[in-house]
């Protein structure tokens, strides 16, 4: 199975565009991570014409609140639909055993022992100050992240993420059903135009 793992950086936030609409908001950065290659990548807009292949060839794409965020942000910028790859969100499948969503650095630091290098609003002050190779470095952390988090899921069954409520600092465990994870469709193309 070809997968990537992926991560965007904005440009803009929400308060930026005066509403939670994803597609609203301009790319700064996509970082991906390639599993048939093993190499880590950064694309910039300029360079999207270099990273689609990357996309269309994937049989899964996986990302962290990919399906609500990255990828309807992404399609924004691209002539088919990146919806029609089949789609890992670990988010979603958190939320959907949690009831309740978890971020990227409360699952990392619990599961792996660190976490994110930042947080995204500061890749958009870096964005505005210039700092693009800042971004990739950053973007590429989170993808790094996000792929370990699911080789972790994958091997074990599960995460753990830090629960802060009540002011505790509990580490808790988050049981999650990976067994189609990497389940082909049998119908799954391995790109989303119409060649």
């Amino acid at each position: 199975m070809k997968k990537i793992v992926f991560d965007i950086e904005t440009r803009n936030a929400f308060s930026d565009v005066g509403r939670n609409d994803p597609s609203l908001l301009d790319i700064s950065i996509v970082g991906l991570y390639d599993y048939e290659t093993d190499t880590y990548k950064a694309f910039t807009q300029e360079e999207f014409p270099q990273m689609w292949p990357y996309f269309e060839h994937a049989d899964m794409i996986i990302g962290f609140n990919s399906n609500h965020f990255d990828t309807p942000l992404l399609n924004k910028y691209y002539p088919g639909d990146l919806a029609k790859i089949k789609s890992l969100d670990i988010l979603e499948k958190v939320r959907e055993s949690l009831g309740r969503r978890v971020g990227l650095a409360s699952i990392a630091e619990a599961t792996l022992g660190y976490g994110k290098s930042g947080h995204g609003l500061e890749a958009i002050e870096w964005w505005k100050q210039g700092e693009i190779q800042k971004i990739k470095e950053y973007c590429l952390q989170d993808v790094k992240v996000t792929k370990e988090v699911y080789e972790y899921a994958l091997k074990n069954g599960g995460l753990y993420y830090t629960n802060n409520r009540d002011g505790k600092n509990e580490k808790m465990a988050v049981k999650l059903d990976t067994n189609d994870w990497e389940t082909e469709n049998e119908n799954a193309i391995t790109h989303s135009l119409g060649f």
